[in-house]
């Protein structure tokens, strides 16, 4: 099995291609400063164009858009700025679909293709604590480009789940999060094990829970 993975230079991503690997897959990782896999900046659509170039004619069975970020982690409300929400819905909603864009060729080569989104429960609107506005809202984003996706390519056997891999130790949960990486990892490995067109646009936990909306 052929795997791209996007944002593999720390945290999830590169938990996800080191166990990916031990399990016999190839893998292919992105990283936004080249400091892990094939440098690719998921906003960029000339790097998105020369990352799809490089694996032209190559199946990929699983893509898993990762690549994120959180700018705003505890900003009061007074410090937004425009740059903030631009660089945040960038990364985190564009840089999503440009990335299925790009690699929806190779998707189609596969024999059972699948779309994996880590998305958040920030996303959900039964949960509206207050605070992280532009991550709540780009995950929200995320959340709704996947259930789109799912039914617009359901037709072609391409499956896509949506997950919320859980308040993970990593720099961008902090140390406060309520499982490890791998934790995290080896559920949501399950999770893209058994996604198929059956529970295309499915919004679930790392450990296999259905995700309020």
């Amino acid at each position: 099995m052929h795997v791209v993975v996007t944002g593999t230079s720390r945290g999830i991503g590169r938990e996800l291609v080191a166990k990916l690997r031990e399990e016999g897959h190839e893998v292919t990782g992105t990283s936004r400063d080249h400091s892990s896999g094939v440098r690719l900046d998921v906003t960029d659509p000339g790097q998105q164009a020369r990352f799809a170039a490089q694996l032209k004619g190559r199946p990929v069975d699983l893509l898993v858009c990762n690549a994120g970020v959180y700018l705003d982690k505890s900003m009061a409300l007074e410090d937004y700025s425009a740059e903030v929400w631009g660089k945040t819905l960038a990364a985190n909603v564009t840089g999503v679909f440009l990335t299925v864009q790009a690699l929806l060729p190779n998707l189609r080569l596969a024999a059972d293709p699948k779309i994996a989104i880590i998305s958040s429960q920030m996303a959900s609107h039964a949960r509206a604590p207050g605070g992280s506005y532009a991550y709540r809202a780009s995950k929200a984003a995320a959340l709704n480009i996947g259930r789109n996706l799912a039914t617009d390519l359901l037709p072609e056997g391409i499956a896509v789940g949506i997950y919320h891999p859980g308040w993970v130790r990593t720099d961008m949960g902090g140390d406060e999060g309520d499982i490890s990486v791998q934790e995290s990892v080896a559920g949501l490995m399950h999770e893209f094990d058994v996604l198929s067109t059956e529970t295309t646009g499915c919004f679930h936990t790392w450990d296999g829970r259905i995700h309020a909306y």
